[in-house]
């Protein structure tokens, strides 16, 4: 059984953003209860909103391409009139 890369990177993004939130949801409720528990989640945050950026800009290339694509399947009429 194959499975679509696109599936994989959605459920990864999904994946990464729950747990992002679940990282501020415990530094905002109290969860933290030292500075070195504090730093480390402080990174984890920051090292996950650069991955979800990395895949953000990867998915808004391939878009991108996809519609260039689309483009190019389309009839353009010039209206330059050389005589």
């Amino acid at each position: 059984m194959s499975v679509d890369p696109l599936t994989v990177i959605y459920k990864t993004q999904k994946n990464l953003q729950q747990r992002l939130q679940t990282i501020g949801d415990t530094m905002i409720g109290g969860g933290v209860d030292n500075m070195e528990k504090y730093k480390y989640l402080l990174g984890q945050a920051h090292a996950i909103q650069i991955t979800l950026q990395e895949i953000s800009i990867l998915l808004e290339n391939k878009e991108q391409k996809d519609e260039q694509g689309d483009a190019d399947n389309v009839v353009k009429f010039d209206r330059s009139t050389e005589d």
